[in-house]
């Protein structure tokens, strides 16, 4: 399992990603699921994968290679003249991709190959943009009514970012509550695990502005883990007080 975030905001965009994989407890392994492609000054495009491990790493190595081999630029994600256009090669490379495994192993094969995928970035001359990815190649786009998309192990951080996200917010602030959303996921589910990979990429910048990989060891999201748990316990203590005998019917 995994557990991935990209959020918009007025000031560009915030992905957060998880690294761990596992086949059963004790199968665990440390495998990135965040990838980058730029131009510097043109364009910056990252994705986010979870699901099959295979599937995924299938669908991102086509896409190096597309970048690489010259009969294929056009349709390389360096090409792409929009990011509407990204989505749509991802997601058609995705189904391609998909259905290839199910074939090759009948109909056992079902079900077993599925993957998503968030994918956002700027092209020069249009507005940030962020897309999720379904396994049929179909995708949805961020707007003011869904301003973030999470895929992966999603229900134990969704909360936090409901509570708390603002579009006007810093990115500052925004890494800051990624980091409570997905510690509180870490605290939740052993299939999500540290190290976390982080990219902040600023309206108009068409580079990454930050990129940090977060590990067991770092002193900030020790701090936060930490600090979110004693403001919870406070919280919760300064709630009323029920009572077997209230009087209020």
């Amino acid at each position: 399992m995994t557990y991935c975030v990209g959020m918009m905001l007025d000031k560009g965009l915030v992905l957060m990603s998880d690294t761990r994989t596992n086949s059963g407890v004790d199968n665990v392994s440390v495998f990135r699921k965040m990838f980058s492609f730029q131009v510097p000054g043109e364009r910056i495009i990252t994705l986010m994968t979870a699901g099959n491990l295979a599937t995924t790493q299938s669908v991102v190595s086509q896409l190096e290679e597309r970048s690489k081999i010259p009969g294929e630029r056009h349709n390389s994600l360096l090409e792409a003249p929009t990011m509407f256009q990204v989505a749509s090669e991802i997601g058609k490379l995705l189904r391609t991709t998909i259905g290839a495994r199910q074939e090759a192993n009948g109909a056992r094969g079902q079900g077993r190959f599925t993957a998503s995928i968030i994918v956002g970035g700027q092209i020069k001359g249009m507005e940030p943009r962020l897309f999720m990815i379904y396994p049929e190649g179909n995708f949805i786009e961020a707007g003011l009514d869904t301003p973030f998309f999470q895929i992966g192990e999603t229900k134990y951080g969704r909360p936090i970012i409901l509570r708390g996200y603002d579009r006007e917010m810093s990115m500052e602030d925004a890494v800051k509550l990624l980091m409570v959303s997905f510690d509180s996921t870490l605290k939740a589910n052993l299939s999500v695990g540290l190290p976390l990979d982080l990219m902040v990429i600023e309206k108009d910048g068409f580079a990454a502005a930050h990129q940090e990989r977060i590990g067991h060891d770092d002193a900030y999201f020790q701090a936060i883990s930490s600090s979110w748990g004693d403001a919870l316990k406070s919280a919760f203590h300064s709630l009323p007080d029920y009572s077997f005998y209230r009087t209020d019917g």
